[in-house]
């Protein structure tokens, strides 16, 4: 019993630590800006504006409607383009010895060394070329090609580490290895691709360089872009920062939220016959 009630004190601690920068977010995002800069600081609104919520999606510098959909496009696409193109990949590297196979886990594993930000001249002139400056295509392909190896890397583990005899035997069973691979193969790695989609999309929705450099519309850039016109050079609308970001914070939370359970329902699923 001590060490049970230890353990919840230490987990109520840690969860605290992580939660009270939204707190302070959320503290904020229903101040004034005048209470915000108030010298001393108050650590509670002595008036509680929750409207901010509200007038931060009718400025016209910052389209926020258009932005949050930039986002939500750039990153689902993006996510679905990575689960695409690392299905079939990993699941080969797992299943085929081939002569460059290990060097070509290497080089994609190289690739995952590569950031936006070292390569986004780079970038901005290969889109020039190709005219796809200014799109969500090209932000779709920056975000899908930056995050590719890492979902490669994370189902070939997955995909290895399924008995080989339950395909074998699917296939005995009159399974194709097309029919193996979705009846046997996807259900058993699904915890893998839970964990490739709720990262890619994370990393997706969170990503900035990029962003800046190639997308220079207003209504199309996403809100990690968008969040920085509330900041000026010489002013910044900090209770719009604050309520912006909290806003931002909800769809990775709620995507979580909804998938979070099959990471453990699918670690046997598909095992039995």
């Amino acid at each position: 019993m001590p060490r049970r009630r230890g353990l919840s004190a230490a987990g109520a601690v840690i969860a605290a630590v992580f939660l009270a920068p939204y707190l302070v977010m959320l503290v904020g995002a229903l101040k004034t800006r005048a209470e915000i800069l108030r010298v001393p600081p108050t650590y509670l609104p002595a008036d509680p504006s929750p409207g901010n919520f509200v007038t931060m999606w009718g400025t016209p510098e910052t389209p926020l409607p258009q932005n949050l959909l930039s986002s939500v496009v750039i990153s689902v696409c993006a996510t679905a383009l990575v689960l695409a193109a690392a299905l079939p990949a990993a699941y080969y590297t797992a299943r085929f010895r081939f002569r460059l196979r290990l060097p070509f886990l290497l080089l994609v594993l190289v690739t995952q060394l590569l950031q936006p930000t070292v390569l986004a001249a780079g970038l901005f002139r290969e889109f020039a070329v190709l005219g796809l400056l200014d799109t969500w295509a090209a932000m779709i392909l920056v975000n899908a090609a930056f995050n590719l190896s890492f979902a490669v890397w994370i189902l070939h583990s997955f995909f290895s580490a399924v008995p080989r005899e339950l395909e074998e035997a699917a296939w005995l069973d009159g399974c194709g290895r097309l029919g193996a691979l979705r009846r046997i193969m996807l259900p058993l790695a699904r915890p893998g691709i839970v964990t490739t989609v709720i990262f890619t999309f994370i990393a997706c929705w969170n990503e900035f360089a990029a962003s800046l450099v190639v997308l220079s519309s207003a209504d199309k850039v996403p809100l990690t872009v968008a969040l920085t016109r509330f900041v000026g050079q010489y002013d910044a609308a900090w209770q719009y920062v604050f309520a912006v970001s909290l806003v931002g914070i909800l769809p990775v939370v709620v995507l979580f939220a909804l998938i979070e359970r099959h990471l453990v329902s699918g670690l046997t699923a598909g095992g039995v016959k």
